[in-house]
């Protein structure tokens, strides 16, 4: 019985669009590139991919939100690895497509920022995140790191 749920479990995962699937990786590779100063077209992407931890580089797949100027990362009221990683080393990069942009993370703490980031994900997503109260979600603005 091990066997057939273990072979149910790899069929769904090689069915599922790698953009789902739910694993950790390490070093992020791709052209190194200047981060815009519009994020809005850059971050159409579904799904990006951010590496934390540059000592032992450790990267997840991502929803993004980017508005304007401000691109964020949103883990909800998750206190996940990567954001563990985060408060620790605020260094971060981020693969969209092909192109690699080295930047820094930063919680957003202002109720305001967060509504507009909630809106905007909305618009994107089509849903509201689950947990709105700044004090308790974690949510990130990446920035350059220059």
């Amino acid at each position: 019985m091990k066997f057939q749920g273990l072979g149910l479990l790899l069929v769904i995962l090689t069915s599922c669009s790698a953009d789902f699937i739910p694993f950790s990786g390490g070093a992020l590779e791709g052209n190194l590139v200047t981060a815009p100063d519009d994020w809005t077209e850059v971050s159409a992407a579904e799904v990006i991919q951010l590496e934390t931890n540059p000592a032992e580089p450790y990267s997840v797949k991502l929803w993004i939100i980017g508005h304007g100027r401000h691109l964020y990362v949103h883990a909800g009221a998750n206190r996940t690895t990567w954001v563990e990683y985060i408060e620790n080393d605020p260094r971060v990069k981020l693969l969209i497509g092909e192109n690699l942009y080295e930047l820094v993370a930063k919680r957003v703490t202002d109720a305001s920022d967060f509504k507009t980031f909630s809106d905007v994900y909305e618009g994107k997503y089509g849903r509201r995140p689950r947990n709105e109260n700044v004090t308790e979600a974690y949510l990130f603005r990446l920035l350059s790191r220059s």
